[in-house]
Protein backbone atom coordinates (compact mmCIF):
# COMPACT_ATOMS: atom_id res chain seq x y z
CA UNK A 1 0.00 0.00 0.00
CA UNK A 2 3.06 2.25 0.21
CA UNK A 3 4.24 1.57 -3.32
CA UNK A 4 2.71 4.72 -4.82
CA UNK A 5 4.05 8.24 -4.48
CA UNK A 6 1.80 9.77 -1.82
CA UNK A 7 1.77 12.03 1.22
CA UNK A 8 -0.21 12.66 4.37
CA UNK A 9 -0.46 14.44 7.71
CA UNK A 10 0.45 13.40 11.25
CA UNK A 11 -2.18 14.42 13.81
CA UNK A 12 -3.22 12.52 16.90
CA UNK A 13 -7.02 12.43 17.48
CA UNK A 14 -6.59 14.07 20.90
CA UNK A 15 -5.25 17.11 19.05
CA UNK A 16 -8.51 17.70 17.21
CA UNK A 17 -10.40 20.78 18.50
CA UNK A 18 -13.02 18.81 20.42
CA UNK A 19 -13.14 16.75 23.62
CA UNK A 20 -14.84 13.86 21.74
CA UNK A 21 -12.83 13.24 18.53
CA UNK A 22 -14.32 10.01 17.17
CA UNK A 23 -17.95 11.01 16.95
CA UNK A 24 -17.35 14.67 16.18
CA UNK A 25 -17.66 16.80 13.09
CA UNK A 26 -14.07 17.90 13.78
CA UNK A 27 -12.79 14.46 12.73
CA UNK A 28 -14.82 14.60 9.51
CA UNK A 29 -13.63 18.16 8.89
CA UNK A 30 -10.03 17.02 9.19
CA UNK A 31 -10.60 14.12 6.81
CA UNK A 32 -12.27 16.51 4.38
CA UNK A 33 -9.22 18.79 4.68
CA UNK A 34 -6.91 15.89 3.86
CA UNK A 35 -8.94 15.03 0.78
CA UNK A 36 -9.14 18.66 -0.35
CA UNK A 37 -5.39 19.10 0.03
CA UNK A 38 -4.58 16.02 -2.05
CA UNK A 39 -3.36 13.86 0.81
CA UNK A 40 -3.71 10.08 1.05
CA UNK A 41 -2.77 9.36 4.68
CA UNK A 42 -3.81 10.28 8.19
CA UNK A 43 -1.11 9.11 10.59
CA UNK A 44 -1.71 9.10 14.34
CA UNK A 45 -0.10 7.93 17.57
CA UNK A 46 -1.20 4.83 19.55
CA UNK A 47 -4.92 4.96 20.43
CA UNK A 48 -5.00 2.82 23.58
CA UNK A 49 -6.30 4.04 26.96
CA UNK A 50 -3.48 6.18 28.41
CA UNK A 51 -2.09 5.63 31.87
CA UNK A 52 -0.13 8.11 33.95
CA UNK A 53 1.21 11.15 32.11
CA UNK A 54 -1.27 10.88 29.22
CA UNK A 55 1.35 9.16 27.07
CA UNK A 56 -0.11 7.13 24.20
CA UNK A 57 3.03 4.99 24.48
CA UNK A 58 2.18 3.97 28.07
CA UNK A 59 -1.33 2.59 27.75
CA UNK A 60 -3.39 0.36 30.03
CA UNK A 61 -3.92 -2.11 27.19
CA UNK A 62 -2.39 -2.93 23.81
CA UNK A 63 -5.80 -4.00 22.52
CA UNK A 64 -8.37 -1.62 24.01
CA UNK A 65 -9.32 1.76 22.56
CA UNK A 66 -9.05 5.05 24.41
CA UNK A 67 -12.46 5.82 26.00
CA UNK A 68 -11.58 9.53 26.05
CA UNK A 69 -11.86 9.62 22.26
CA UNK A 70 -15.52 8.59 22.32
CA UNK A 71 -18.48 10.79 21.59
CA UNK A 72 -21.14 10.42 24.30
CA UNK A 73 -23.85 11.31 21.78
CA UNK A 74 -23.74 8.10 19.73
CA UNK A 75 -25.60 5.33 21.55
CA UNK A 76 -27.42 2.16 20.51
CA UNK A 77 -31.14 2.71 20.31
CA UNK A 78 -32.75 -0.69 19.90
CA UNK A 79 -32.62 -4.30 21.09
CA UNK A 80 -30.94 -5.39 17.88
CA UNK A 81 -27.94 -3.23 18.75
CA UNK A 82 -27.75 -4.71 22.25
CA UNK A 83 -27.78 -8.21 20.73
CA UNK A 84 -24.75 -7.06 18.68
CA UNK A 85 -23.08 -6.08 21.98
CA UNK A 86 -23.33 -9.67 23.20
CA UNK A 87 -21.70 -10.88 20.00
CA UNK A 88 -18.90 -8.31 20.39
CA UNK A 89 -18.18 -9.46 23.94
CA UNK A 90 -17.97 -13.07 22.84
CA UNK A 91 -15.81 -12.37 19.78
CA UNK A 92 -13.35 -10.13 21.62
CA UNK A 93 -13.17 -12.21 24.80
CA UNK A 94 -9.49 -13.29 24.36
CA UNK A 95 -8.39 -9.76 25.27
CA UNK A 96 -11.59 -8.09 26.46
CA UNK A 97 -12.10 -10.38 29.46
CA UNK A 98 -8.70 -9.54 30.90
CA UNK A 99 -8.95 -5.83 30.13
CA UNK A 100 -12.42 -5.30 31.61
CA UNK A 101 -11.55 -7.29 34.72
CA UNK A 102 -8.30 -5.35 35.07
CA UNK A 103 -10.16 -2.05 34.70
CA UNK A 104 -12.78 -2.97 37.29
CA UNK A 105 -10.18 -4.12 39.82
CA UNK A 106 -8.11 -0.99 39.15
CA UNK A 107 -11.10 1.17 40.07
CA UNK A 108 -11.78 -0.72 43.28
CA UNK A 109 -8.11 -0.87 44.30
CA UNK A 110 -7.51 2.76 43.40
CA UNK A 111 -4.39 1.97 41.39
CA UNK A 112 -3.33 0.43 38.09
CA UNK A 113 -0.17 -0.85 39.76
CA UNK A 114 -1.34 -4.45 39.96
CA UNK A 115 1.75 -5.44 41.96
CA UNK A 116 0.07 -3.62 44.90
CA UNK A 117 -3.16 -5.61 44.66
CA UNK A 118 -3.88 -8.48 47.03
CA UNK A 119 -1.61 -11.49 46.39
CA UNK A 120 -4.57 -13.56 45.15
CA UNK A 121 -5.46 -10.99 42.48
CA UNK A 122 -1.88 -10.10 41.66
CA UNK A 123 -1.11 -13.73 40.86
CA UNK A 124 -4.51 -14.35 39.25
CA UNK A 125 -5.67 -17.15 41.49
CA UNK A 126 -8.77 -18.73 39.83
CA UNK A 127 -10.97 -18.61 42.94
CA UNK A 128 -10.15 -14.95 43.58
CA UNK A 129 -10.81 -14.03 39.94
CA UNK A 130 -14.14 -15.85 39.96
CA UNK A 131 -15.19 -14.03 43.11
CA UNK A 132 -14.22 -10.58 41.84
CA UNK A 133 -15.90 -11.20 38.48
CA UNK A 134 -19.13 -11.74 40.36
CA UNK A 135 -18.69 -8.81 42.73
CA UNK A 136 -17.69 -6.35 39.99
CA UNK A 137 -19.89 -7.66 37.19
CA UNK A 138 -21.60 -4.30 36.61
CA UNK A 139 -18.31 -2.43 36.17
CA UNK A 140 -16.94 -5.21 33.98
CA UNK A 141 -20.00 -4.91 31.73
CA UNK A 142 -19.62 -1.14 31.65
CA UNK A 143 -16.02 -1.33 30.42
CA UNK A 144 -17.04 -3.91 27.81
CA UNK A 145 -19.81 -1.57 26.63
CA UNK A 146 -17.35 1.30 26.31
CA UNK A 147 -15.05 -0.83 24.15
CA UNK A 148 -17.99 -1.85 21.99
CA UNK A 149 -18.83 1.79 21.46
CA UNK A 150 -15.22 2.49 20.59
CA UNK A 151 -15.28 -0.27 17.97
CA UNK A 152 -18.47 1.11 16.43
CA UNK A 153 -17.31 4.71 16.34
CA UNK A 154 -13.87 3.75 15.05
CA UNK A 155 -15.41 1.74 12.23
CA UNK A 156 -17.52 4.74 11.26
CA UNK A 157 -14.40 6.92 11.20
CA UNK A 158 -12.46 4.40 9.13
CA UNK A 159 -15.36 4.04 6.69
CA UNK A 160 -15.54 7.81 6.22
CA UNK A 161 -11.79 7.89 5.55
CA UNK A 162 -12.18 5.13 2.98
CA UNK A 163 -14.97 7.01 1.19
CA UNK A 164 -12.72 10.05 0.98
CA UNK A 165 -9.72 8.08 -0.27
CA UNK A 166 -7.78 8.48 2.97
CA UNK A 167 -5.80 5.62 4.53
CA UNK A 168 -5.02 5.36 8.24
CA UNK A 169 -1.49 4.82 9.55
CA UNK A 170 -1.37 3.51 13.10
CA UNK A 171 1.47 3.21 15.58
CA UNK A 172 2.45 0.03 17.43
CA UNK A 173 4.75 0.66 20.42
CA UNK A 174 7.24 -2.16 20.75
CA UNK A 175 6.95 -2.11 24.56
CA UNK A 176 3.95 -1.97 26.88
CA UNK A 177 3.34 -0.19 30.17
CA UNK A 178 4.28 -2.10 33.34
CA UNK A 179 0.92 -1.22 34.91
CA UNK A 180 -1.18 -2.62 32.11
CA UNK A 181 -3.63 -5.41 31.55
CA UNK A 182 -1.09 -6.94 29.16
CA UNK A 183 1.58 -7.49 31.81
CA UNK A 184 -0.90 -8.53 34.49
CA UNK A 185 -2.52 -11.12 32.21
CA UNK A 186 0.73 -12.37 30.60
CA UNK A 187 3.54 -12.04 33.17
CA UNK A 188 5.32 -15.05 31.74
CA UNK A 189 6.36 -13.18 28.57
CA UNK A 190 8.11 -10.38 30.47
CA UNK A 191 11.26 -10.25 32.60
CA UNK A 192 9.66 -9.83 36.03
CA UNK A 193 10.54 -10.85 39.56
CA UNK A 194 8.28 -12.92 41.84
CA UNK A 195 6.39 -9.78 42.90
CA UNK A 196 5.59 -8.87 39.31
CA UNK A 197 8.05 -5.98 39.10
CA UNK A 198 10.44 -5.62 36.13
CA UNK A 199 13.93 -6.96 36.66
CA UNK A 200 15.19 -4.81 33.81
CA UNK A 201 13.47 -1.99 31.95
CA UNK A 202 13.65 -0.70 28.40
CA UNK A 203 15.39 2.45 27.29
CA UNK A 204 18.06 3.77 24.95
CA UNK A 205 21.64 4.89 25.58
CA UNK A 206 22.68 8.57 25.27
CA UNK A 207 21.24 10.00 22.07
CA UNK A 208 20.04 13.10 20.23
CA UNK A 209 17.44 13.79 22.91
CA UNK A 210 19.37 13.07 26.13
CA UNK A 211 23.01 12.93 27.26
CA UNK A 212 22.16 10.29 29.87
CA UNK A 213 19.95 8.24 27.59
CA UNK A 214 16.24 7.63 27.87
CA UNK A 215 14.85 5.47 30.67
CA UNK A 216 11.42 4.34 29.47
CA UNK A 217 10.64 2.03 32.35
CA UNK A 218 8.77 -0.57 30.28
CA UNK A 219 9.24 -4.27 31.07
CA UNK A 220 11.34 -6.19 28.56
CA UNK A 221 10.13 -9.27 26.70
CA UNK A 222 11.22 -12.83 27.25
CA UNK A 223 11.49 -13.54 23.56
CA UNK A 224 12.39 -17.18 24.24
CA UNK A 225 8.99 -17.70 25.87
CA UNK A 226 7.19 -15.82 23.10
CA UNK A 227 8.98 -17.95 20.50
CA UNK A 228 7.81 -21.17 22.18
CA UNK A 229 4.28 -19.76 22.16
CA UNK A 230 4.50 -19.03 18.44
CA UNK A 231 4.51 -15.27 19.17
CA UNK A 232 0.76 -15.58 19.64
CA UNK A 233 0.29 -12.52 21.86
CA UNK A 234 2.18 -10.30 19.42
CA UNK A 235 0.36 -11.71 16.41
CA UNK A 236 -3.04 -10.99 17.96
CA UNK A 237 -1.87 -7.48 18.82
CA UNK A 238 -0.93 -6.87 15.19
CA UNK A 239 -4.18 -8.46 14.00
CA UNK A 240 -6.09 -5.90 16.05
CA UNK A 241 -3.98 -3.12 14.58
CA UNK A 242 -4.78 -4.23 11.04
CA UNK A 243 -8.50 -4.12 11.81
CA UNK A 244 -8.17 -0.46 12.76
CA UNK A 245 -5.50 0.78 10.36
CA UNK A 246 -4.33 0.31 6.80
CA UNK A 247 -0.63 0.57 7.64
CA UNK A 248 1.21 -0.02 10.93
CA UNK A 249 4.28 1.92 12.02
CA UNK A 250 6.50 -0.33 14.14
CA UNK A 251 7.85 1.88 16.89
CA UNK A 252 11.52 1.26 17.79
CA UNK A 253 12.08 -1.26 15.00
CA UNK A 254 15.65 -1.57 16.23
CA UNK A 255 14.30 -3.46 19.24
CA UNK A 256 13.37 -6.42 17.06
CA UNK A 257 17.09 -6.86 16.40
CA UNK A 258 18.45 -5.81 19.77
CA UNK A 259 16.94 -4.01 22.75
CA UNK A 260 18.67 -1.90 25.38
CA UNK A 261 18.01 -3.11 28.92
CA UNK A 262 18.72 -1.14 32.11
CA UNK A 263 18.61 -2.65 35.62
CA UNK A 264 15.37 -1.77 37.37
CA UNK A 265 15.83 1.09 39.81
CA UNK A 266 18.57 2.81 37.82
CA UNK A 267 18.29 6.61 37.69
CA UNK A 268 19.66 6.96 34.16
CA UNK A 269 20.09 4.75 31.12
CA UNK A 270 23.89 5.03 31.11
CA UNK A 271 24.63 1.54 32.45
CA UNK A 272 22.47 -0.67 30.29
CA UNK A 273 23.29 -3.36 27.78
CA UNK A 274 21.88 -4.64 24.52
CA UNK A 275 20.15 -8.00 24.34
CA UNK A 276 19.13 -9.77 21.11
CA UNK A 277 15.59 -9.43 19.82
CA UNK A 278 13.64 -12.05 17.86
CA UNK A 279 14.87 -10.99 14.43
CA UNK A 280 13.53 -12.51 11.22
CA UNK A 281 11.93 -15.47 13.01
CA UNK A 282 9.32 -13.17 14.51
CA UNK A 283 8.35 -11.67 11.17
CA UNK A 284 8.24 -15.12 9.56
CA UNK A 285 5.66 -16.14 12.16
CA UNK A 286 3.70 -12.92 11.58
CA UNK A 287 3.64 -13.50 7.83
CA UNK A 288 2.46 -17.09 8.23
CA UNK A 289 -0.46 -15.95 10.38
CA UNK A 290 -1.38 -12.58 8.89
CA UNK A 291 0.09 -12.60 5.40
CA UNK A 292 2.02 -9.63 4.06
CA UNK A 293 1.57 -6.81 6.59
CA UNK A 294 2.08 -3.18 5.48
CA UNK A 295 4.65 -1.94 8.01
CA UNK A 296 6.69 1.22 8.38
CA UNK A 297 9.91 0.66 10.33
CA UNK A 298 10.75 3.40 12.81
CA UNK A 299 14.45 2.67 12.38
CA UNK A 300 15.80 5.80 14.06
CA UNK A 301 18.55 5.79 16.65
CA UNK A 302 21.49 3.39 16.95
CA UNK A 303 20.98 1.62 13.62
CA UNK A 304 23.31 -1.32 13.06
CA UNK A 305 23.97 -3.22 9.81
CA UNK A 306 21.77 -6.02 11.18
CA UNK A 307 18.83 -3.62 11.47
CA UNK A 308 19.26 -2.50 7.87
CA UNK A 309 19.54 -6.10 6.67
CA UNK A 310 16.32 -7.10 8.45
CA UNK A 311 14.43 -4.03 7.24
CA UNK A 312 15.50 -4.59 3.63
CA UNK A 313 14.91 -8.34 3.85
CA UNK A 314 11.32 -7.58 4.86
CA UNK A 315 10.99 -4.92 2.19
CA UNK A 316 9.73 -2.50 4.84
CA UNK A 317 10.23 1.25 4.34
CA UNK A 318 12.35 3.01 6.93
CA UNK A 319 12.05 6.59 8.17
CA UNK A 320 13.93 9.78 7.33
CA UNK A 321 13.50 12.85 9.54
CA UNK A 322 14.63 16.11 7.96
CA UNK A 323 15.54 17.77 11.24
CA UNK A 324 18.04 14.97 11.89
CA UNK A 325 19.41 15.35 8.38
CA UNK A 326 20.40 18.91 9.23
CA UNK A 327 22.68 17.97 12.09
CA UNK A 328 26.06 19.67 12.16
CA UNK A 329 28.03 18.98 8.99
CA UNK A 330 25.17 17.37 7.07
CA UNK A 331 23.40 20.43 5.63
CA UNK A 332 24.63 19.89 2.07
CA UNK A 333 23.54 16.26 2.01
CA UNK A 334 20.13 17.17 3.44
CA UNK A 335 19.50 19.55 0.55
CA UNK A 336 19.69 16.61 -1.88
CA UNK A 337 16.26 14.96 -1.85
CA UNK A 338 17.39 12.72 -4.70
CA UNK A 339 19.50 10.81 -2.19
CA UNK A 340 16.57 9.39 -0.24
CA UNK A 341 15.68 5.76 -0.86
CA UNK A 342 12.32 5.45 -2.65
CA UNK A 343 11.26 2.76 -0.19
CA UNK A 344 11.20 5.14 2.75
CA UNK A 345 8.90 7.54 4.58
CA UNK A 346 10.16 11.08 5.08
CA UNK A 347 9.01 13.42 7.85
CA UNK A 348 9.87 17.03 8.57
CA UNK A 349 9.77 15.99 12.24
CA UNK A 350 8.02 13.50 14.51
CA UNK A 351 5.98 13.70 17.71
CA UNK A 352 9.26 13.60 19.65
CA UNK A 353 10.80 16.54 17.80
CA UNK A 354 10.29 20.22 18.34
CA UNK A 355 8.16 21.77 15.62
CA UNK A 356 10.13 22.78 12.55
CA UNK A 357 9.68 26.48 13.31
CA UNK A 358 10.70 25.98 16.94
CA UNK A 359 13.69 23.83 15.98
CA UNK A 360 14.95 26.39 13.47
CA UNK A 361 14.68 29.33 15.87
CA UNK A 362 16.77 27.48 18.46
CA UNK A 363 19.67 26.67 16.14
CA UNK A 364 22.95 28.51 16.80
CA UNK A 365 23.20 31.59 14.60
CA UNK A 366 25.86 30.31 12.20
CA UNK A 367 24.21 26.93 11.83
CA UNK A 368 20.84 28.58 11.23
CA UNK A 369 22.44 30.61 8.44
CA UNK A 370 23.86 27.47 6.82
CA UNK A 371 20.46 25.76 6.98
CA UNK A 372 18.81 28.84 5.50
CA UNK A 373 21.32 28.87 2.66
CA UNK A 374 20.85 25.15 1.97
CA UNK A 375 17.07 25.59 1.83
CA UNK A 376 17.15 28.92 -0.02
CA UNK A 377 14.90 30.62 2.54
CA UNK A 378 14.98 34.07 1.00
CA UNK A 379 11.40 33.88 -0.25
CA UNK A 380 9.66 31.32 1.98
CA UNK A 381 9.16 30.34 5.61
CA UNK A 382 11.22 27.55 7.14
CA UNK A 383 8.25 25.21 7.57
CA UNK A 384 7.21 25.46 3.93
CA UNK A 385 10.81 25.01 2.79
CA UNK A 386 11.05 21.80 4.80
CA UNK A 387 7.63 20.62 3.60
CA UNK A 388 8.73 21.22 0.02
CA UNK A 389 11.94 19.28 0.64
CA UNK A 390 9.99 16.36 2.07
CA UNK A 391 7.41 16.30 -0.71
CA UNK A 392 9.95 16.61 -3.54
CA UNK A 393 12.22 13.92 -2.11
CA UNK A 394 12.53 10.49 -3.69
CA UNK A 395 10.84 8.90 -0.68
CA UNK A 396 7.57 7.41 -1.90
CA UNK A 397 5.71 8.50 1.23
CA UNK A 398 5.95 11.90 2.91
CA UNK A 399 4.22 12.73 6.21
CA UNK A 400 3.95 16.26 7.59
CA UNK A 401 3.02 16.97 11.23
CA UNK A 402 0.02 19.29 11.43
CA UNK A 403 2.03 21.73 13.56
CA UNK A 404 4.50 22.15 10.70
CA UNK A 405 1.75 22.79 8.16
CA UNK A 406 0.65 25.66 10.38
CA UNK A 407 4.17 26.94 11.05
CA UNK A 408 3.65 26.73 14.82
CA UNK A 409 6.45 27.20 17.33
CA UNK A 410 7.69 25.22 20.32
CA UNK A 411 4.49 25.85 22.27
CA UNK A 412 2.80 23.34 19.93
CA UNK A 413 5.36 20.59 20.52
CA UNK A 414 3.73 17.23 21.27
CA UNK A 415 6.40 15.55 23.41
CA UNK A 416 9.79 16.25 24.92
CA UNK A 417 11.51 12.88 25.47
CA UNK A 418 12.89 12.35 28.94
CA UNK A 419 10.23 14.49 30.61
CA UNK A 420 7.11 13.21 32.34
CA UNK A 421 4.94 16.33 32.55
CA UNK A 422 3.40 18.78 30.12
CA UNK A 423 3.40 16.46 27.10
CA UNK A 424 0.68 15.19 24.75
CA UNK A 425 -1.53 18.26 25.33
CA UNK A 426 -1.39 20.25 22.09
CA UNK A 427 -4.76 20.81 20.46
CA UNK A 428 -5.59 22.29 17.06
CA UNK A 429 -7.51 25.56 17.29
CA UNK A 430 -10.86 25.79 15.46
CA UNK A 431 -10.74 27.47 12.09
CA UNK A 432 -7.13 26.57 11.24
CA UNK A 433 -8.05 24.12 8.47
CA UNK A 434 -8.67 26.79 5.86
CA UNK A 435 -9.33 26.36 2.11
CA UNK A 436 -6.25 28.50 1.48
CA UNK A 437 -4.03 26.09 3.42
CA UNK A 438 -5.59 23.09 1.67
CA UNK A 439 -5.04 24.67 -1.74
CA UNK A 440 -1.41 25.52 -1.05
CA UNK A 441 -0.66 21.99 0.15
CA UNK A 442 -2.52 20.50 -2.80
CA UNK A 443 -0.54 22.55 -5.30
CA UNK A 444 2.78 21.57 -3.74
CA UNK A 445 1.69 17.93 -3.60
CA UNK A 446 0.83 18.04 -7.29
CA UNK A 447 4.10 19.75 -8.21
CA UNK A 448 5.92 17.01 -6.29
CA UNK A 449 4.16 14.40 -8.46
CA UNK A 450 2.41 12.78 -5.54
CA UNK A 451 -1.07 11.40 -6.11
CA UNK A 452 -3.89 13.87 -5.53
Amino acid sequence: MLTERTSGVLLHPTSLPTPYPLGSSAAHDFIDFLAASGQRWWQMLPIGPPGDGRSPYQTLSSFAGNPLLLSPHQRPQDKKSLTAFDAFVQEESPWLDDYTLFSAIREKAGTADWTRWTPELRTRQPAALARVKKDLSDRISFHAFVQWQFALQWQELKSYCSRKGIGLIGDVPIFVAPHSADVWAHPDIFKLDDAGKPVVVAGVPPDYFSKTGQLWGNPVYRWDVLRRQGYGWWIERLRMGLRRFDVLRLDHFIGFVRAYEVPAGARTALNGQYRPGPGAAFFDAVRKSLGSVPFIAEDLGAVTPEVIVLRDQLGVPGMRVLQFEFEEGREAAAARPDRYAPNSVVYTGTHDNDTTAGWFRKLPVQRRKRVAEALKLSDQDIHWAMIRLALTSRARTAIIPMQDLLGLGTQARMNLPGTAKGNWRWRLSPGYLTPTLAQRLRQLTKISKRQT
